[in-house]
């Protein structure tokens, strides 16, 4: 009775740190994730020939994170202004809905404009859409702080392995375990937001075409809501697909161009979450697929559409943490696909 006690105190007070220091938390793992994109480009600038022999450590994480602040502003303007002109821009699409009602009611020769009008009144497109732009405009808005914590982590970088040593100092087995548990989720993590970059990337340009061609307005924005909704497990693919098409249907109230987005953006999410994802990915993550629902559902509650995004590196590191320890072992074999929790 005390241990059940015990456990609904502690997570109730988790659960109040996470929705409390939402402010605080979701910029500093966003810096954790800045990081850890810092490292994979460092590594791939030392493949090549003789790098790693003349350009210094701190000289390439210098060159890294001006990069990566330099594209990030670059994103940022171009982001900030796309949202700016298609709120504006948004209601004079709107009476564009009527007119497809009525092609529609002609086609089809039935009576139904009073029950779509209906659906349409309760389904608040602009409201959602603004939602989201707001979520897009909040974490572009925590962009100093982001560099901020990102900055102190690179100077902690050089001493927190002598930090660590000299906490186990008389303890050479825990001093070992938690090296090995680090580095298992610094290349976890590592993998899954290079890979899924990849991923995620290659599919906002792809979409980014298909929407310039078709001539949707904001086309910048979708195809970065398309980049950012990726990270999203199973429902973020099929929201960076019907939003846009929506939005082509308002803009032109033409059935024609919101099939072509539907079916063209439809398309390069499939191919590429169906055939060259899960040829990159395999079965490193080893995560069940019910707890990546979940979890999503969990996440997405506590911190919106950011806890969404951060789900699935989320759950790794704590399927990491729990199989290093023999009391917690079970949860992390139970949160796993197969089981098998050194696959991870």
């Amino acid at each position: 009775m005390k241990n059940a006690a015990y456990f609904i105190v502690i997570t109730i007070a988790i659960l109040a740190t996470l929705v409390i220091g939402k402010g605080i938390l979701i910029p500093f793992i966003f810096a954790l994730i800045f990081w850890f994109l810092t490292r994979e480009i460092r590594k791939t600038i030392y493949r090549i020939p003789l790098t790693k022999k003349y350009i210094p450590k701190w000289l390439s994480n210098v060159f890294v994170f001006t990069l990566i602040i330099l594209s990030f502003s670059f994103i940022s303007e171009i982001i900030t202004n796309s949202i700016t002109t298609l709120t504006s821009s948004y209601p004079k699409y709107e009476p564009n809905i009527d007119a497809i009602i009525t092609k529609v009611d002609s086609y089809f020769h039935v009576d139904i404009i009073k029950s779509v009008k209906g659906f349409i009144g309760k389904f608040n497109y602009g409201s959602i859409l603004g939602d989201i732009a707001n979520g897009i405009s909040s974490i572009l808005g925590d962009t100093f702080m982001i560099i901020i914590y990102a900055l102190f982590i690179f100077l902690e970088e050089s001493s927190l392995k002598k930090k660590l040593h000299k906490m186990f100092l008389n303890d050479e087995e825990n001093y070992n375990n938690m090296q090995t548990m680090l580095s298992k989720i610094e290349e976890s993590i590592s993998n899954y937001l290079r890979l899924k970059t990849y991923v995620s990337l290659l599919t906002g340009i792809l979409s980014y075409i298909v929407l310039l061609l078709v001539g949707v307005d904001s086309a910048p924005f979708w195809a970065f809501l398309i980049f950012l909704l990726n990270y999203i497990p199973t429902i973020g693919s099929l929201i960076g697909t019907v939003f846009p098409a929506i939005f082509s249907l308002l803009q032109f109230g033409e059935l024609t161009p919101f099939l072509i987005v539907l079916f063209a953006v439809g398309s390069i999410q499939v191919i590429v979450g169906n055939f060259i994802e899960p040829k990159l990915f395999g079965k490193s993550l080893n995560l069940s697929p019910l707890v990546t629902i979940i979890s999503l559902a969990v996440w997405g509650k506590i911190w919106g559409i950011t806890g969404m995004v951060l789900s699935v590196p989320i759950t790794v590191i704590m399927i990491i943490i729990f199989s290093q320890f023999e009391k917690t072992k079970s949860v992390a074999i139970i949160l796993s696909e197969n089981g098998d929790i050194e696959e991870i």
